[in-house]
């Protein structure tokens, strides 16, 4: 589902490394969010959790590209067709540096993208949108949803792997684009606004419990959320996470001028 991203970065800094240490190393080791990847990486259960994350993310990038081409079908004026496709070209790049990113460590791209597919699929299919701002709320409110919960993992994770995630994160220009859009549609016709909000709560819906379900399947994604791998997560810094992502949503509301 991973799209964009917003200007709202909940949470800890991303880019600041935790300051507890994780089970791997034991007492007093460095925390993962110190170490390199070659460093962390020799801890296997460490090693899993970031192939399923960068296989999640890839398969969120390639996901994004498809949509925003489809999208662009959907587009009012030329204008806006050619800037959604310059955003969807700029997602099939940020899928082009995790593929190489796990060909580089010796994975197959293909297959740690493989456990994804239907979970994306499948909110794909259920959050269709049906018009271009339905579109744009989807892309602007449902995609950031995972942005901010990568982001949030991103903090534990490895110097080299923490770079490369938040690199893929970057807005692409959707956000500015998608409430300058909405904003004017809400203005131009207010009863748009009732509409949007409904879609927008199903999304955040939808959004939270594929991002449960896609860790609750997969064991090295749920261990390194609980604590068991990367520094810093445990069950009530899980819920403090989820808080964060709720406040960050509700933010995004407010700035596409609907009720949250």
């Amino acid at each position: 589902m991973r799209c964009m991203t917003s200007s709202d970065k909940p949470g800890p800094a991303a880019d600041a490394p935790a300051e507890t240490s994780g089970a791997a190393g034991g007492a007093g080791a460095t925390p993962v969010a110190a170490r390199d990847w070659d460093t962390a990486a020799s801890d296997p259960q460490y090693r899993a959790a970031v192939v399923d994350l960068l296989g999640a993310l890839a398969y969120g990038e390639l996901a994004a590209f498809e949509r925003l081409a489809e999208d662009a079908k959907l587009a009012p004026t030329l204008a806006d067709k050619a800037e959604l496709a310059k955003m969807a070209s700029a997602e099939f790049h940020h899928f082009e540096r995790l593929r190489d990113r796990l060909a580089e460590i010796g994975e197959e791209p293909t297959g740690a993208m493989e456990p994804f597919v239907a979970a994306y699929d499948g909110f794909h299919k259920q959050t269709d949108p049906s018009d271009w701002l339905e579109g744009l709320v989807k892309a602007y409110v449902g995609d950031s949803i995972a942005s901010d919960f990568y982001r949030e993992v991103a903090a534990r994770l490895d110097t080299d792997t923490r770079e490369l995630v938040l690199a893929v994160l970057d807005d692409t220009g959707h956000a500015g684009f998608a409430v300058e859009k909405v904003r004017a549609a809400i203005e131009a016709d207010p009863r748009v606004g009732g509409r949007l909000a409904l879609w927008a709560r199903r999304l955040m819906g939808e959004a939270l419990s594929q991002s449960q379900r896609v860790v609750a399947d997969r064991d090295a994604l749920s261990t390194m959320l609980v604590g068991g791998v990367a520094d810093g997560f445990d069950l009530a810094e899980v819920g403090k996470m989820f808080s964060r992502i709720t406040e960050a949503h509700t933010k995004r509301m407010a700035a596409l001028g609907l009720a949250a």
